[in-house]
């Protein structure tokens, strides 16, 4: 199972909309996707996929239900689990109920090829808990330079906590792909010279009001609007995550 990390420096770069859509993307590949809403200040999740679950992640940290009995069923065949706002609980919690948690996580290996965490924007514990958790943190940016330096102060704190750490920039909201290639090559120039990292280019997914009108009707982009810039845009990203996985299954 591939746990990835989406996150963003700031709010408002569109981040819970990549995670959605691209969860979407991967399970109409037929990948086994989970999508975990583990934003504390901003839960949307269910609201993004117009979800009425009758457990969530409050039922998993108050003890009364497993992250499996959590699964609620979303479309195009992926699987969410929502209550962000437990997070905060879970993140206050001790030790054992902790290890609790993760052992669970590793309970979904069985039925699950990608486990997606949408979380919240900045660089609290809160957040770099979960991307360390990852094996990959996505980091959605925008061409808008606060955003870029937002983007850049993520990708400084995780690897100072975690060298290792596999960094990989999406660029959000662009007139164009040389757009978003050009947003990236001054965020990796700045991370090699101050970093001596070098992050990964995901792509970019270009600006489309459709995408907004998606968010308001509650219903995935890739399912209401597939034919759209954004939507092909993402489409071919989780077309090329669903092959890399395949080779990587190989």
């Amino acid at each position: 199972m591939k746990t990835i990390a989406v996150t963003g420096g700031k709010g408002g770069v569109g981040k819970t909309l990549i995670s959605v859509n691209l969860a979407v993307g991967l399970a109409q590949t037929g990948t086994r996707v989970v999508l975990f809403d583990a934003d504390l200040q901003l839960a949307n999740i269910d609201i993004a996929l117009d979800l009425q679950p009758k457990l969530n992640l409050q039922h998993v940290v108050a003890g009364e239900a497993t992250l499996l009995e959590a699964l609620t069923p979303g479309p195009s065949g992926l699987n969410v689990i929502t209550g962000g706002s437990a997070v905060q609980g879970l993140m206050n919690a001790g030790p054992k109920r902790m290890a609790t948690f993760f052992s669970q996580l590793d309970s979904l290996r069985r039925s699950t090829d990608v486990l997606i965490f949408d979380t919240g924007a900045g660089v609290d514990q809160r957040v770099m808990t979960f991307l360390r958790m990852s094996e990959e943190t996505i980091i959605v940016t925008t061409p808008d330079p606060t955003s870029v330096t937002d983007a850049y102060a993520t990708a400084k704190i995780l690897w100072r906590r975690d060298p290792g750490a596999q960094v990989s920039v999406l660029c959000n909201m662009t007139t164009s792909p040389h757009d978003g290639l050009t947003v990236y090559s001054t965020l990796r120039a700045i991370c090699e010279k101050y970093l001596d990292k070098t992050p990964h280019y995901l792509g970019s997914v270009q600006a489309d009001m459709r995408a907004m009108e998606s968010v308001r009707r509650r219903q995935p982009l890739l399912l209401w609007y597939p034919e759209s810039p954004a939507a092909q845009d993402i489409t071919r990203l989780a077309r090329g995550m669903a092959g890399q996985l395949r080779r990587h299954a190989a």
